[in-house]
């Protein structure tokens, strides 16, 4: 009783100042561990609060504030990030000793093989200055070959170099192109390998070999079909062969024998295997997307051929013809095996009687004086300047096909 007599005689200010002590005291211990005494337990029980005030995602946008002071987008004043912005460009990684060493070898490699080509082109001039210094631009015009009386060209023999260069085109090309597609597109998987080594053994054999086989067996049985050609279609000049008798069934057969036409085609067979390597790589290489395209849209085996690995593969057909041209015109072991050699221009390609320029420098290397070994390193002087020239119109052609611009990428 007293103490509450005490209690209510307090002043009001007294009691009032108690009272905020005790609520500000409540407010600040609000984690709900410990409540304070005389308050109500029921008025802050777990869960009692309003659904509706704070429901899940509908944060205070004040919250998303930048907190670094920077201003926040959106507002007016205010510019926006500008999203195109390009990204940072990342610094490349450092090269390491073994990435820098294979480069320099590269490139050591490169510039050998141009150091090589530049040497043997300077030693076949410096070599051939004597006789172009007597000769002059005539070299180009005179068929005749006679150097120890200063009468002596390469027309003759460059010309018979060019018709048997273009006769083994001819054959090697629809062949190296048929295997290549057949190998790469229509022999079974288990076939591919037994015939791509097959292949790469023909381009093997030496040459000497196809030589003695074209000599002694292939001519014999090309005989016929020169005698045909000549008989149908002797009213083109490039088949005119001169002596024929066509009506006689008891004429000689020598006037088609040791012939461009033979040399050609054993010329031919030399050169397919390295074209078709060159194209069956590229044919492989046809995008798997763009077959696979074709035969859903209905197209057959050879409508995919037609429509994707060809045009695909123009740039290897190319590169693998030209390849092949330039090794047909510096054959010679073959070629001397197989022609009559004659030093006038003959454009009969069925003909007896053939020329080029590998073959006489094999034919009279041993017996040349000095004048003749001048002329001769002129005529191959004018070989290896048209074996570049072939070359380098090829990878011109090449670099701007489809399949050799990703090549170079």
């Amino acid at each position: 009783m007293a103490a509450t007599a005490q209690e209510s005689g307090r002043p009001d200010s007294d009691r009032s100042d108690s009272d905020t002590s005790a609520s500000g005291s409540s407010e600040s211990d609000g984690s709900g561990f410990d409540s304070p005494e005389g308050e109500n337990p029921e008025s802050h029980r777990p869960g009692d609060e309003n659904p509706e005030s704070h429901r899940p995602g509908d944060e205070n946008p004040a919250d998303e504030r930048p907190r670094d002071g920077s201003p926040e987008p959106g507002r007016p004043g205010v510019e926006a990030p500008k999203s195109d912005s390009p990204a940072p460009r990342r610094k490349p990684a450092a090269r390491g000793i073994g990435d820098r060493i294979f480069r320099y070898q590269l490139t050591a490699s490169g510039v050998v093989v141009l150091a090589v080509m530049a040497a043997v082109g300077l030693f076949l001039l410096l070599r051939a200055f004597q006789a172009l210094r007597v000769t002059g631009f005539s070299f180009l015009t005179t068929a005749q070959w006679q150097p120890d009386v200063h009468r002596f060209g390469i027309a003759a023999v460059l010309t018979g170099t060019l018709l048997i260069a273009a006769v083994a085109v001819v054959f090697s090309v629809p062949l190296a192109v048929g295997t290549a597609l057949f190998i790469s597109d229509v022999a079974p998987r288990k076939l591919r390998h037994t015939l791509v080594t097959m292949v790469d053994l023909m381009a093997a054999v030496p040459s000497v070999v196809y030589g003695l086989w074209g000599l002694f067996f292939l001519q014999q049985h090309v005989i016929g079909l020169s005698r045909w050609l000549s008989t149908w279609f002797g009213w083109i000049p490039l088949f005119t062969v001169d002596g024929a008798q066509p009506g006689e069934p008891l004429a000689t057969d020598s006037v088609y024998t040791a012939s461009t036409f033979v040399a050609g085609i054993v010329v031919a067979l030399m050169v397919a295997p390295i074209q078709c390597s060159v194209m069956r790589e590229v044919f492989a290489q046809a995008p798997a997307g763009e077959r696979e395209g074709a035969y859903a849209l209905g197209a057959t085996r050879w409508g995919m051929i037609r429509a994707v690995v060809l045009p695909y593969g123009k740039g290897g057909i190319i590169g693998g013809t030209m390849l092949g041209l330039g090794r047909a015109l510096g054959e010679t072991i073959a070629v001397y095996l197989i022609i009559s050699p004659v030093f006038v221009i003959q454009p009969h390609i069925l003909q007896t009687g053939s020329n080029s320029v590998s073959s006489l420098i094999a034919l009279h290397y041993g017996d040349a004086s000095t004048f003749g070994m001048s002329a001769l390193m002129a005529a191959g002087l004018a070989l290896f300047l048209l074996t570049l020239a072939v070359n380098f119109t090829a990878s011109s052609v090449v670099a701007r096909s489809r399949s050799g611009a990703q090549s170079e990428a």
